[in-house]
């Protein structure tokens, strides 16, 4: 290991091992290792890697912003003793970033662009540290600062969680007596209202975008606006929405701390933890102490265990290790220090009992479950034996967000996602989905999803592409899940059906009904009514998981108007049963569960 971590306490962590020290000293050394890289009095950050669409030098504010909201977590959550190092560092790089004849001063705030986003960390770093750097700074140097910030005021965001940046930051200057529009702030606060969608869930902007963001942005920016702000009665709203959130959030995480792989900036890792501390500082979980921590430090020791941060101490673009396919354009260098924000629990002191309480096992370590998630439209299905967590999806396709000329995003559109594995970010991805080739060679697939129905078990869903028509039931049960299509398609197309992507460091094998990695993880796939012949796609370096990925398929010739293709699926770490699928009737499947249960399903129709 390349950090000087504590030993583990298996006492008050026995799932983990890992206490609010391990956090502190990972959070020391991510912090050290940036400075070599850090610009003359610490204006800006430039860490190795290729620039992003917004150039150097917000690529070097970013630096500057993102490992900042790690300093103000740990300066203080110890009450600034010990931290002056930290509290020079990031007091100088203030000065100097908002200094217009520095040479390395930040760029002002422009609409639509990427230093807004910095702006918001900046904010929420100086309020949180505002005894010990704000409040001492000169006057000349306090004005500057405010000055920097208030380019904020008037400015134009997209339509998702910027907003919420302009909020944090003209709040801030509200605190501190700056310039500010309460319209702005007012504004938008309503309007992540209309983004709403229930159970504690947000859409990122109008459609149906949902992600991690729900957690790191769309609950963290309102509560810490709130922390500001000191508005009581909408603390009270959030707080309630975090907990209705929570109580099915527990579920995306693997026993190992793997968070689900599914949607965009990814890079940003152990983020993924935010919303389990933010419910522990606002109150807003139905969590125990022992579990938030439980699901906290298993997720950021995931992260650490598998290379990140790598030998350098550095976080790079990717996800166990480096991996630049997983970046958008707007990824630069910097990016993945938005995992700061996994660190917000160390603003709850050392006596707090999310730090103090003994670890409890989280839903993964003591049972199998099935959860139905309306809001995402999302079926989430976890098994203990391999501590795999699943999720098939019925309801997020981010479709729009998607240019129309563009294909469908990967992170999105595809029918399943998981734990343990993510998809091939090629343009020959075929993972996880149902993709029909036209006569004429066109490919068709998912790109908009209509929901039809959602309940413990099962979901059902429709989409269109073209001159394909194709509904959808997944029926899950323990690791599997049993894919009923109901399609309509020319006659001469193919169809093909794809299982989930494995990928590791070496090749993984082919076997009967799919392929498996020399750790056991298997991906298997099988035919039960339809498809007439198999296949494996191969892929190399477009995987996040390993250099090399393999994905089962089926495949069959359409005959021309409507059939019916049914397929098991299963992503598996340990032996399990299988369900059967009794019988087709019609357009009608009959599928037996492991258990003994039946359940017959028609796309699009009632189910029985």
């Amino acid at each position: 290991m390349h950090m000087q971590l504590p030993p583990e306490d298996r006492t008050l962590s026995p799932i983990t091992g890992w206490t609010r020290a391990h956090w502190e000293a990972t959070a020391d050394t991510l912090l050290a290792r940036v400075v070599p890289y850090a610009a003359p009095d610490f204006a800006q950050f430039r860490l190795p890697g290729r620039a992003s669409q917004a150039g150097v030098i917000s690529d070097g504010l970013e630096g500057f912003a993102r490992t900042f909201l790690l300093a103000a977590f740990r300066i203080a959550g110890a009450d600034g003793a010990g931290m002056e190092d930290l509290l020079d560092r990031y007091r100088r790089g203030l000065v100097a970033g908002t200094d217009p004849h520095h040479p390395y001063a930040w760029p002002a705030l422009r609409d639509m662009a990427q230093p807004l986003v910095e702006a918001a960390s900046i904010a929420v770093a100086l309020h949180e540290t505002r005894p010990w750097i704000f409040d001492r700074l000169g006057q000349d140097e306090r004005e500057r600062v405010v000055g920097w910030l208030a380019g904020f005021v008037g400015r134009r965001t997209p339509d998702s969680n910027w907003v919420l940046f302009q909020v944090i930051v003209e709040q801030f200057l509200a605190t501190v007596g700056g310039p500010h529009d309460p319209a702005e702030i007012e504004g938008g606060l309503e309007r992540i209202e209309r983004w709403y969608a229930g159970d504690g869930w947000y859409s990122d902007g109008a459609g149906q975008n949902f992600d991690h963001y729900c957690g790191w942005a769309m609950h963290l920016y309102p509560a810490l606006w709130a922390r500001m702000a000191g508005d009581t009665a909408r603390a009270e709203r959030y707080a309630e929405r975090l907990r209705l959130f929570l109580a099915q959030y527990q579920l995306l995480f693997a026993a190992d701390g793997a968070p689900m792989h599914q949607g965009r900036s990814l890079t940003y890792r152990f983020a993924t933890a935010a919303p389990l501390w933010l419910g522990a500082l606002t109150g807003g979980t139905p969590l125990p102490p022992g579990v938030t921590r439980r699901l906290a430090s298993g997720n950021l020791r995931h992260f650490v265990d598998r290379g990140a941060p790598d030998h350098r101490g550095l976080l790079p673009l990717g996800w166990h290790g480096a991996f630049r396919p997983i970046a958008q354009a707007y990824s630069g260098p910097a990016s993945p220090y938005w995992a700061s924000k996994g660190f917000l629990g160390l603003l709850l002191p050392a006596d707090h009992p999310v730090w103090t309480a003994t670890e409890r096992p989280a839903p993964i370590d003591e049972r199998n479950f099935t959860a139905a998630l309306p809001a995402p439209g999302w079926l989430v299905h976890g098994t203990r034996a391999d501590g795999i967590v699943r999720l098939v999806n019925h309801g997020s396709d981010r479709a729009a967000r998607q240019p129309a000329d563009s294909g469908p995003d990967p992170n999105y559109t595809h029918l399943a996602y998981s734990t343990h594995s993510g998809p091939v970010l090629d343009t020959s991805s075929f993972d996880s989905q149902l993709v029909v080739i036209g006569p004429d060679g066109r490919r068709y697939q998912r790109r908009r999803i209509q929901r039809l129905h959602i309940s413990d078990q099962v979901a059902v869903s429709r989409w269109a592409d073209g001159l394909v028509r194709v509904e959808t039931a997944s029926v899950v049960d323990g690791p599997f899940e049993v894919r009923v299509h109901l399609l309509d398609a020319p006659a001469g197309s193919v169809v093909r059906e794809a299982g989930h992507a494995l990928a590791g460091a070496s090749p993984p094998q082919l076997m009967p009904g799919g392929v498996a990695r020399t750790d056991g993880l298997t991906s298997s796939l099988r035919s039960l009514h339809g498809f007439t012949g198999t296949g494996l796609v191969r892929a190399t370096d477009a995987n996040a998981f390993g250099a090399h990925a393999a994905t089962p398929l089926l495949h069959a010739q359409h005959p021309g108007g409507t059939a019916m293709y049914v397929s098991l699926v299963g992503l598996t770490g340990a032996p399990a049963a299988e369900p059967v699928l009794v019988g087709v009737e019609g357009f009608t499947a009959t599928i037996r569960l492991a258990g003994g249960a039946a359940i017959t399903v028609r796309p699009g129709g009632p189910l029985q």
